[in-house]
């Protein structure tokens, strides 16, 4: 198990969305938590991406020690004008 981290700012756009969406977030940010192994985003970029249905959540895996930074959760439109911060 892995233990989580939460970078400020990782909610802004998670606040926004339904309870009903935040909860399903929610669960998979708990299935992360036990290892589940994202897909990597390239772009020489560090993150993994989950995806619950039209959301996203980025994270950064460290997985010598055992942390998972979580650093975006939100709808693809706000993903994709988080993402481009970094391209």
């Amino acid at each position: 198990m892995y233990k989580l981290e939460y970078i400020d700012g990782w909610d802004s756009h998670f606040h926004n969305l339904h309870p009903e969406v935040q909860k399903r977030i929610w669960k998979k940010i708990q299935q992360i938590k036990n290892g589940l192994k994202g897909r990597h985003l390239g772009y020489g970029l560090p993150f993994f991406v989950e995806e619950v249905g039209q959301n996203r959540i980025c994270y950064i895996s460290d997985d010598k020690n055992m942390i998972r930074s979580i650093h975006f959760a939100g709808d693809h439109k706000d993903y994709e004008s988080w993402l481009k911060g970094f391209r």
